[in-house]
């Protein structure tokens, strides 16, 4: 397999290749601003180094997408490996330079794909948030079953139900609830407490999917018919 030519110049017979530290420091050199260019070059070192270090962490779908550079995927598979401190320190430093040879359309790739994996850890914790909160108002209110039942009319009423009764049993008294929270630990919960979580929650989940699944509108259709 051949390898690319790195893109750059030469310098007094010798080559500055396109991104490095010397390219940085001679551009810079040459708009009179070189001390400037260090303190920036710095900045941009060990913020791309800590891009790099976020890609470790990105799933592997959005990982596929960027189709990044093949030595940097392999240093970044290396440094998954590597468990040794001094050795991953290396190896980021080194994932570091490769990342300054990116362009700018790749750097807003990799940022784009972190920020969309963080917006779906927000939205899944918003969605665990809002099922915790629904059980415990099933739990709490006798009140609040009809109000789901409205939202949410495919539950299965009888099951709901039995699983809020038995909830209710299960729930610790007041005493035993102090003691455990005076020995720093929680309550401990019944099944039916957990069932009521999970049903609760599959029910928000499948309500959200034909929302996420839409049919096209009437009028997406006859603009379609127009095309």
């Amino acid at each position: 397999m051949s390898r690319k030519p790195k893109k750059g110049y030469y310098v007094k017979g010798r080559f500055v290749a396109e991104g490095s530290d010397l390219d940085l420091e001679l551009k810079a050199q040459l708009k009179g601003t070189p001390d400037a260019s260090k303190t920036d070059l710095k900045r941009e070192s060990e913020a791309l180094q800590a891009l790099g270090n976020a890609l470790l962490t990105l799933r592997a779908d959005l990982f596929a997408r960027l189709q990044l550079p093949e030595k940097l995927q392999e240093a970044l598979q290396e440094a998954k490996r590597i468990t040794n401190f001094e050795g991953k320190r290396r190896q980021m430093q080194f994932i570091g330079k490769l990342m300054r040879k990116l362009d700018e359309d790749d750097v807003a790739a990799i940022e784009s794909a972190l920020d969309e994996q963080q917006s779906g850890s927000a939205a899944e914790k918003l969605a665990l948030h809002q099922a915790e909160h629904w059980r415990d108002r099933l739990i709490a209110s006798d009140d609040a079953l009809a109000a789901w039942l409205a939202e949410y009319p495919g539950t299965d009423t009888q099951q709901i139900r039995a699983l809020i009764r038995q909830a209710r049993k299960d729930a610790p008294s007041a005493h035993d609830a102090q003691v455990a929270e005076s020995q720093g630990q929680a309550p401990r919960k019944g099944r039916a407490y957990r069932e009521l979580f999970q049903l609760v929650r599959a029910q928000m989940d499948s309500a959200q999917a034909p929302a996420d699944n839409a049919s096209p509108s009437p009028e997406d259709d006859e603009e379609s018919g127009h095309a």
